[in-house]
């Protein structure tokens, strides 16, 4: 397994570096197909953010989902102990969730959230700026990624936004074909988006 460490806004010593390899040796053991652990430091040079000027991210290379973590704090050990835990996590969700078998033994949370949104549960409404101001609808696009995407079920779409711990997870529905994302709402529940073309919406 390679570990890559590289620094943004920061010089990264030997030191640093052997002691991440150190840490994360155990990670293969959770799952022996990763390949690489991609590890980024962050330093804010922000004071009013001391107690958060160390960011580290690690990104973990595996034959199934990219599996993602990243943790502030104060001093660059304490943040990779913090990200490190979340990495771990999520790499025994995952293989916890290929032991389990679909169906009625299928995790609780996600059954509950694609079975809602199967009968019909409506998605949260986005929220719209009334503040009439023409810079609150004037965006500014400051990055662009484009990405490659395998279509996938609601529910892998919902096991891959967990496995990289954001709130929501852009995908190509394998059934419809239609670009979606899945969102967390308030305590477990999730909703979905679907972008359908003015020619193709229902009247």
């Amino acid at each position: 397994m390679d570990v890559v460490v590289k620094g943004r806004h920061t010089e990264v010593g030997e030191s640093f570096r052997a002691h991440v390899e150190t840490k994360l040796a155990k990670v293969a053991k959770l799952d022996g197909k990763v390949h690489r652990i991609d590890v980024e430091v962050c330093e804010e040079h922000n004071p009013r953010l001391a107690g958060q000027r160390s960011r580290i991210e690690l990104t973990c290379l595996t034959r199934g989902p990219v599996v993602r973590a990243e943790a502030a704090a104060a001093d660059p050990l304490a943040a990779l102990d913090l990200a490190a835990n979340k990495l771990e996590a999520r790499l025994r969700r995952a293989a916890d969730r290929r032991r389990v078998h679909h169906g009625n033994r299928t995790p609780v949370s996600v059954a509950a959230a694609t079975a809602a949104l199967a009968n019909g549960a409506a998605p949260a409404a986005a929220e719209e700026d009334d503040s009439g101001s023409d810079e609150a609808a004037t965006p500014i696009v400051v990055r662009e990624k484009r990405h490659e995407a395998v279509p996938m079920s609601l529910d892998q779409a919902l096991f891959e936004m967990e496995l990289v711990g954001h709130d929501f997870y852009l995908y190509v529905d394998d059934h419809t074909g239609e670009p979606s994302v899945v969102y967390r709402r308030r305590g477990y529940d999730y909703g979905v988006i679907r972008l359908v073309t003015t020619g193709d919406a229902a009247p």
